[in-house]
């Protein structure tokens, strides 16, 4: 799918995406056709009742004779017209029910795509973008078109069905009256072509607005307690103060000008019904039969005047659709992972044997933060990565995990390249527990289960109980049926005990802990500690810390700068060797009298 450059080719390619509802947009069509003929038929009615009228006047002015109105012809075609606008009333109904089910399934669609795509997107994509633009784009873009297909894509149809028809209509009553009804139309689409023109930019740049208002109030009320103390309300207020401006200023001027489409139209029509009365009123005096004609044309002309009313009205609807078509499409066409469907390699029977072999990484092409890096690791080795902020310990492990590819080089895990592997294969084979902690609205026990549904309860008890998490479980209402939520009175030393326990019931053959303890105290530290290496006994884990108390035990210790290796061995080792590992040692602990 091209990326959408234009909001005219978003919106054909909106058209283009409801081709899958052809068959029910057919009938909706159809249905409207219907409804549209018994409306415009019914003046026409109208004009049948007052010619019967009129003619029987006629016949008694010129016979000298009471006037004899055909009472039965005059009943029929009130009969008839009430029916005339029954059906209609049916075809509009039938219209409305079926596209209202076609926008609700579109919309149901478009969330379901994008809630797919998502999956498909590589990490890189939300690294660069503010996850509360994604939910704009998810929430916001997604609901206004669902809102714009219902209110407007049943109305279009009809508008533009009642004005084929009553130009036709007035053409076969009377093609003088019809001529000045026509002649507007032109006049009326040429000022709605240049409204349209002039305030479809400002409607792009209100849903822009809108994606950066949402971005910036997920942004700042996810850390509202830092920003406090920080006084950063006043920063975050006045960035808020400015997008608020901007979305106003772009709303005002989008509705301002959108708004002149409906004034404008109805003037013209207004015009039209004017001019048209008055030469039909001269048409009268010459000729009283006309009388039905005149009326039934100025009927029209009013039928007339309101589909243009309605295209205005619907044009406005249709700039917000289609610059939030253009936002939706465009994150339908980001480019995804590579596919992954000719690779039919598994690792299997993992013991924990990794091999990274000059390994070549940048997120940015011109930009490599890991030049060279090599590693070998046994089975059931626990290997801790440490350096300096932006040495490249966590990019290492978004490589192993596969969330990027290499760039040169490759990552093997019991001798197969992980790039000739699933990235769902690779994954499965390990638990993770990270520094920002993520639980999901839910009870207890369905978060510690997320990594392994057939987990038992005994199975949840013994590994909380491991990692301490039994403690406070037990002394919260329905222990672990508890409901966690935004509100839910933990601590982030508690969810993060959570998390490694979750990790620990997964039972994956390989662990990763990037700062998994930072948020517990030293004392608990020491418990997970233990508990960590029986879990990962027999099996190799890799360890990001920047607490170099928490990976003295390790068998190995990867020393990164500025993404390289630099210095390797166990704690021992690189103490003795006095280099860039024992400074970094020496700078944490010395304070602290502990031996170097």
């Amino acid at each position: 799918m091209p990326k959408m450059k234009k909001n005219a080719n978003a919106l054909f390619t909106l058209l283009a995406y409801l081709k899958k509802y052809r068959i029910r947009l057919i009938i909706g069509v159809l249905l409207a056709l219907f409804g549209v003929l018994f409306t415009i038929f019914g003046p026409y009615i109208v004009k049948m009742l007052i010619e019967a009228i009129t003619i029987a006047v006629e016949e008694a002015e010129v016979s000298s004779l009471p006037v004899a109105i055909d009472f039965g012809r005059v009943t029929y075609l009130g009969i008839v017209g009430v029916i005339t606008y029954l059906l209609a009333f049916l075809g509009n109904y039938g219209c409305a029910f079926i596209m209202s089910g076609v926008t609700a399934d579109a919309s149901k669609s478009l969330r379901s795509d994008m809630s797919k795509k998502m999956n498909r997107l590589p990490l890189s994509y939300f690294d660069a973008r503010q996850i509360g633009d994604v939910l704009s784009i998810i929430t916001n873009d997604v609901d206004t078109i669902g809102q714009t297909l219902n209110q407007s894509l049943t109305t279009l149809m009809s508008s533009i069905l009642t004005l084929l028809g009553v130009a036709i209509m007035m053409l076969i009553l009377d093609w003088r009256l019809a001529l000045i009804a026509i002649v507007f139309v032109p006049i009326s689409l040429f000022i709605l072509l240049r409204i349209v023109k002039k305030s479809q930019t400002h409607f792009v740049k209100q849903q822009l607005d809108l994606g950066d208002m949402n971005g910036h109030a997920e942004e700042v009320y996810s850390a509202v307690n830092v920003i406090r103390v920080y006084k950063g309300d006043i920063h975050a207020k006045a960035k808020f103060d400015s997008i608020n401006n901007n979305l106003k200023n772009d709303g005002y001027k989008s509705l301002f000008y959108s708004g002149l489409s409906f004034p404008i139209t109805t003037m013209m029509g207004n015009l039209s019904f004017a001019i048209i009365c008055i030469v039909g009123g001269i048409l009268a005096v010459k000729d009283v039969s006309m009388i039905g004609t005149i009326v039934a044309c100025v009927t029209y002309s009013k039928q007339f005047t309101m589909p243009l009313s309605q295209i205005a009205t619907i044009s406005t609807n249709l700039q917000t659709a289609s610059a939030a078509s253009s936002r939706v499409f465009t994150f339908l066409s980001e480019q995804e992972q590579s596919d992954e469907s000719h690779l039919t390699e598994e690792i299997k029977d993992v013991d924990g044997n990794v091999s990274f072999s000059h390994v070549k990484f940048g997120y940015n092409q011109d930009k490599i933060i890991i030049h060279d890096f090599n590693l070998e690791t046994k089975v059931g080795q626990k290997v801790a990565i440490v350096g300096p902020t932006g040495a490249g310990k966590t990019t290492m492990v978004n490589l192993l995990m596969r969330f990027y590819d290499t760039n040169d080089g490759y990552i093997a895990i019991e001798g197969k390249k992980t790039k000739e592997v699933k990235r769902a294969n690779v994954r499965k084979n390990f638990a993770m527990v990270l520094q920002d902690t993520w639980l999901f609205e839910g009870t207890i026990l369905e978060n510690l289960k997320f990594g392994r549904q057939d987990a038992t309860l005994d199975e949840i008890k013994e590994a909380c109980k491991l990692t301490h998490c039994d403690t406070f479980i037990e002394q919260l209402p329905n222990q672990y049926n508890f409901h966690l939520s935004e509100d839910s009175a933990l601590s982030a030393g508690q969810k993060q005990l959570l998390t490694i326990a979750r990790a620990m019931i997964q039972a994956a053959p390989m662990l990763i802990l990037d700062e998994a303890t930072s948020s517990v105290d030293t004392r608990t530290e020491l418990l997970i500690q233990e508990a960590m290496d029986n879990l990962t006994h027999g099996h190799t884990s890799f360890v990001i810390a920047h607490r170099l108390s928490t990976i003295k035990n390790s068998d190995l210790i990867i020393v990164m700068k500025d993404g390289d290796v630099i210095e390797t061995g166990n704690h021992d080792e690189l103490m003795k060797k006095k280099g860039f590992y024992a400074d970094l040692y020496n700078s944490q602990f010395a304070s602290k009298g502990e031996e170097s």
